[in-house]
């Protein structure tokens, strides 16, 4: 295993001391890997330490096929707060930094992980035309996936369906995208088409992947995005314990998770959870607690006026 790949094991599994000493241990040795500061970023951020982030992104600046990783980061870590204007402006970057590189891939999936980002956050009305863009600037199977992703979040069911279809006949064995992707995406569609129970059933497949960290990830970390659609459908189905099951499952796994927005966004499926199963103080504290973290957060985001929404009624 290289050092930057057990920087990353270790932040992974909240060994975080161990995670700083492998890294300047790789220093000593010269190891200047992009994935070695970007799993430092990751422990920094785990830590609140934004002079260490702000050293590894000037570490990464103006380098070519570089600087697009650590940007889109550093767009996560705003997202994370709500800091959406913030988020947009990293990933723009982002995604004009992988093209000065040369690197299509890289820039399509820039793009649609800021895409995935505002449908998570209300705002799904673009993510047609930046699926649709990121893919004529790349159309790999990992764009693909996470374009799927953005469009079955986005509410295009149809599209996503077809598209998850022709990946599972390109890619059969596949475990990644059979295992993890595909049912994530259809479980997405089912619960666009009021089928919450269907996209439980179909989440099943995932369960032995869902705390990993897949190619391709929008994020650092692992999403755990079968796990947030899972507390999604439940939600839906008004079962409040299991979905509360659901979501806490980001909160025990804070060092997997590391700075992905649904890391945020759990907290306050925790609080509608608590809600449903009519236990006011814990869905207050709930709501409080996800405020709290948003609390310089911009103020026009969908999902935030949500939540003050409902915060309020419990008052």
């Amino acid at each position: 295993m290289s050092r930057s790949n057990l920087v990353a094991f270790y932040c992974f599994t909240n060994r975080l001391e161990e995670a700083k000493l492998t890294y300047q241990q790789a220093l000593t040795r010269k190891a200047e890997a992009w994935f070695l500061h970007d799993s430092r970023f990751a422990v920094a951020f785990l830590e609140g330490d934004t002079a260490e982030m702000d050293r590894q992104l000037s570490w990464a600046a103006g380098k070519p096929g570089i600087e697009d990783a650590l940007l889109s980061h550093q767009a996560d870590v705003e997202a994370f707060s709500g800091h959406l204007a913030k988020a947009r402006e990293n990933s723009r970057r982002a995604v004009e930094s992988a093209l000065h590189a040369g690197e299509a891939e890289d820039a399509a999936k820039r793009q649609i992980y800021a895409a995935l980002r505002e449908v998570e956050f209300g705002n799904g009305a673009q993510v047609r035309r930046e699926a649709a863009s990121a893919l004529a600037q790349s159309s790999t199977t990992n764009v693909r996936v996470l374009a799927a992703l953005a469009l079955a979040r986005a509410g295009d069911s149809d599209r996503a369906q077809k598209m998850a279809d022709e990946l599972r006949k390109e890619n059969p064995l596949n475990a990644t995208i059979n295992g993890y992707w595909l049912p994530t995406i259809r479980a997405a569609v089912e619960i666009n088409r009021k089928n919450p129970v269907k996209a439980i059933q179909i989440l099943e497949a995932a369960t032995p992947y869902e705390l990993g960290n897949p190619v391709p990830s929008p994020t650092f970390g692992g999403t755990l995005y079968p796990v947030y659609l899972r507390g999604q459908a439940y939600l839906l189905m008004r079962q409040g314990s299991p979905a509360g099951a659901e979501f806490q499952k980001y909160v025990d796994h804070r060092s997997v998770v590391n700075s992905c927005p649904l890391g945020a966004l759990a907290r306050l499926g925790l609080a509608r959870a608590y809600a449903l199963q009519g236990d006011t103080p814990k869905a207050r504290a709930a709501y409080q607690d996800f405020l709290t973290l948003w609390k310089d957060a911009d103020p026009d985001i969908p999902i935030l006026k949500q939540a003050k929404a409902e915060h309020a009624k419990l008052q």
